[in-house]
């Protein structure tokens, strides 16, 4: 097992085009850059290509590795997991253009479909009035604007049984009158 001051001098010595410190590097470290790229890529044969093509980028950038605090395994890791998400980013489908957004649905209602809600809403608001003002208030802070039974209960200091009561009755007068 290679420890940091060794992998540290082998980096350099790839940077000084030395083929069998390259060689040593790549023995050492090619099972973990492998690891790390076949956990992003999903795939063993795209890992395996991704591999070749990470050990042609440290035989090109290793004149570039700066010694640091940081351990030089973090280093080639960076370089394997850049260019695995490289990759991925690759796969994506090209971007189609604006002309294709012409054909796309709207998923807003169409004016037909405002006008019969509105005329739904205006049918369900004249039922709803045309309860007895407590109980319309009653369903209105029910069903419009989520009141619990007990906070209308307590409203309209009435037992949380009579509130549902009231409450399922004004329903069954509302749809009686919506049907017929």
């Amino acid at each position: 097992m290679l420890t940091r001051d060794d992998i540290t001098k082998l980096i350099l010595r790839t940077g000084a085009q030395d083929r069998p410190a390259f060689d040593i590097l790549y023995r050492h470290t090619c099972a973990k850059l492998f690891g790390v790229c076949l956990r992003i890529l999903g795939d063993r044969g795209e890992a395996e290509d991704a591999l070749q093509e990470i050990y042609i980028k440290i035989w090109a950038k290793a004149d570039r590795f700066a010694i640091s605090e940081l351990s030089p395994i973090s280093w080639l890791v960076a370089i394997a997991r850049n260019h695995s998400i490289d990759r991925i980013r690759a796969r994506r489908p090209p971007s189609v253009g604006l002309s294709v957004a012409q054909d796309i649905a709207d998923p807003a209602p169409g004016p037909d479909a405002l006008v019969i809600a509105a005329t739904d809403a205006e049918r369900l608001r004249r039922c709803i009035d045309g309860l007895a003002s407590e109980k319309a208030d009653a369903v209105r802070g029910a069903y419009l604007d989520g009141e619990s039974y007990a906070e209308l209960a307590r409203r309209y200091n009435v037992p949380i049984n009579t509130m549902r009561t009231w409450l399922r009755r004004s329903l069954i007068k509302i749809r009686a009158q919506l049907e017929g």
